[in-house]
């Protein structure tokens, strides 16, 4: 077996790269922490194995965030592997830097320069380039699996054995080191050397040298020079300004940049929540219905009769239940392809930019508006990306605001119950809800940063890469592993969670079957002892605080599980929506303000049990558990005064947005408060050895 390691630059096509060879499908972009930890495929080719393993993006093999440590400790202690190298043809000077640092090693390298574009902007000559060098060099096009066959080729070759000079090593100053008695034993290489120089910590750590040699600037001045001299020889027209476009002057502008970045977001949630995304469920629905539903139905009655418990599981919670879940998919699918046109455009690096200095001054960086953004697709994928925060309290803040961003899941909740009684006014409430999410985020990451949870201060390196259409392959791809995800969610966690709760809401804790008035169920009994906590809510019902109940599995559950307790299947009068405006169901809603307050809670109380698992072992059982009872307490209090203002007005969508508003207000200037005494607290002086 060859095993290979694949190191790169961020936003060179490495992951692109490493899903064509190996024929996976992990996630990639063009920002900065796409890929948090080292994965590994092996596949074949030619009747050789070849294990290829994909590292985070590094710049250097210094690292400075948790992804680029990673990616450094896995070069170092493998370093007698073969190692791809790659760099992006319009950007091969600063992705050269890397190359040389491999060099330093020792590395055995095939250096592969992708041409992302097909019509590269800079011409190099590869020959030239890899007689300087003294590696093998070869250009492909990482989206291309055809022209991935000579790398291929050259990695089972065995034909890289490189023997290579760096020629500007002989301008480093090393004389300090001879100086040091318990060096001169040691048989240091080139790299240790450099390292040392450098005040690498963990290298100065290993030797236990406490000297502080401050010759970091002289050794990156030499390795410039030679990748100048390197791009002079071997490159022509030259990229003055990399990723430079005239329209960062209209979407980067001070004034403009937030509203033409609501502008997109709003008009993407219209597409998705309404016109197109709209027509397709309602299609899907009827293809649901039509051709699955009622054929399955009628079967199961011929089979084992109208009356039997077996067809009631079967007709509400495997088919209705499913059912009502299922018909989101293309409404899901146009969300993830929104976020995919974000990330491949180029647009989602400048909009971390954008939010830099907002985001600054509540306590984090720039780089969360990855871990946030990526929230509304899932919130359990987006904490692991917390993980490229080189700050422990400003990762720990980012993975616990991360559950307020409103993910796909929750989606199904806004449509249905808002749309049955908003109509098309719905999309404000969607848009609102939303905003709300994000506003929180913001107001408890300042919290955090005043009282428990203080930010270091924070270096935030940002490349922009070019502006470019999407990869129709990539989009298609994307898709299809999301569809495949939600179908095996659906089939599944959801699937399991409908029968548990049909169980629990048909059978008695004597497991007598009650499903005709014949006693109480379990659900009924667990439900009607937590429902009066939500009285002041609006929604004491107690089918709806078990739905919400049954919403901490999986968000999506919340629907179904409220279509089964309302007995909703395709041989019902009514649809889902109508039956919550009817007193005769078991859940249904008295008001606006009720609904309102309903969809409050369900944004901003627990995340769903893999959320939890996540957080648990990315930030720990603590912070888990903090998290989550302020999220509850949030939930509560905010559901409660949008419920106590909405009720006031016969406007809803309008009443809605000013109570959210006015709640926002409260709780900041109760924040202030707060804070205030905590920063003016008397110090008790009689005990002269008390701290408090």
């Amino acid at each position: 077996m060859i095993n290979v390691n694949l190191v790169g630059n961020p936003n060179t096509g490495k992951t692109t790269l490493f899903n064509n060879l190996t024929n996976s499908h992990e996630h990639v972009g063009n920002w900065h922490g796409v890929t948090v930890e080292e994965k590994a495929k092996i596949y074949d080719y030619k009747k050789n194995k070849i294990n290829l393993v994909d590292l985070p993006g590094i710049y250097s093999l210094t690292p400075l965030s948790y992804e680029e440590d990673v990616a450094c400790k896995y070069i170092l202690e493998h370093k007698d592997r073969l190692t791809i190298n790659i760099c992006d043809a319009s950007n091969i000077q600063r992705n050269l830097y890397l190359t040389l640092g491999l060099m330093e090693l020792g590395c055995k390298i095939i250096l592969v320069v992708n041409q992302i574009d097909k019509r590269p902007i800079c011409k190099i000559n590869y020959s030239l380039l890899e007689k300087l060098l003294g590696i093998k060099v070869v250009y492909v096009n990482a989206s291309d699996k055809k022209s991935l066959n000579k790398l291929n080729d050259m990695i089972i070759s065995q034909s890289y054995d490189n023997k290579y000079t760096l020629p500007y090593i002989k301008n480093l100053d090393f004389s300090k080191l001879d100086e040091i008695t318990s060096i001169k034993k040691q048989n240091l290489s080139i790299f240790e050397k450099i390292k040392l120089i450098e005040d690498d910590e963990n290298i100065k750590n290993k030797y236990k040298i406490n000297i502080c040699f401050n010759q970091m600037e002289d050794v990156s001045y030499e390795r410039y020079n030679y990748i100048d001299f390197l791009v002079d020889k071997c490159v022509t027209n030259k990229v003055k300004v990399y990723g430079y476009s005239k329209l960062d002057k209209i979407l980067l502008n001070r004034f403009l940049a937030f509203p033409i970045f609501l502008l997109f977001i709003s008009l993407s949630f219209y597409i998705t929540f309404f016109s197109v995304g709209s027509f397709f469920s309602d299609c899907l629905s009827f293809l649901l219905e039509k051709f699955v539903a009622n054929p399955l139905t009628n079967l199961m009655i011929t089979i084992f009769g109208q009356n039997s418990w077996i067809v009631n599981l079967f007709d509400v919670a495997i088919i209705g239940g499913v059912g009502s879940i299922l018909s989101f998919l293309p409404q899901v699918a146009l969300l993830f392809f929104f976020l995919s046109l974000l990330e491949d455009s180029g647009y989602l690096a400048r909009v971390a930019f954008v939010f830099e200095d907002i985001l600054g001054k509540v306590g984090l960086s720039g780089k969360s508006v990855y871990t946030l953004l990526m929230g509304f697709g899932c919130s359990t994928t987006a904490v692991l990306t917390a993980r490229n925060m080189e700050d422990k309290n400003s990762k720990i803040k980012t993975a616990l605001l991360t559950p307020y961003m409103s993910c796909s899941a929750k989606f199904p909740i806004y449509a249905v119950i808002g749309g049955a009684f908003f109509g098309v006014n719905n999309i404000f409430v969607i848009i609102a809800l939303y905003l709300l999410g994000i506003f929180i985020a913001i107001l408890m990451s300042l919290f955090f940063e005043k009282t428990f949870l203080k930010s270091k201060k924070q270096s935030f390196i940002l490349e922009f890469p070019p502006y470019r259409l999407i990869s129709i392959k990539r989009t298609i791809s994307l898709l299809w592993l999301n569809i495949k995800l939600f179908f095996a969610r659906v089939g599944t966690l959801i699937l399991a969670m409908n029968i548990i709760v049909w169980i629990l809401s048909n059978f008695s804790f004597t497991f007598q079957y009650v499903a005709n008035g014949n006693g109480i169920s379990m659900l009924e009994s667990l439900g009607k002892i937590i429902s009066p906590i939500f009285i002041p809510l609006g929604f004491g019902n107690w089918g709806l605080s078990a739905a919400l109940i049954a919403g901490l599995v999986a968000k999506e559950v919340i629907i179904s599980s409220i279509s089964m307790f309302n007995n909703i299947n395709e041989n019902s009068v009514v649809s889902l929506g109508e039956s919550l405006h009817d007193e005769s169901f078991l859940i249904h809603f008295n008001s606006g303000a009720t609904v309102l307050s309903y969809l409050v809670f369900c944004l901003l109380y627990f995340p769903c049990i893999a959320t939890l698992s996540i957080l648990n072992k990315e930030i720990g059982r603590k912070w888990t558990i903090i998290g989550v009872i302020i999220e509850l307490i949030i939930a509560y209090l905010i559901s409660f005064f949008v419920y106590t203002f909405a009720r006031l007005s016969e406007i809803y969508t309008i009443a809605f947005v000013l109570s959210i508003f006015l709640t926002l207000l409260i709780f900041v200037i109760s924040c202030v408060v707060i804070l205030n005494k905590i920063k003016n607290k008397k110090v008790c002086n009689k005990c002269p050895n008390c701290k408090k």
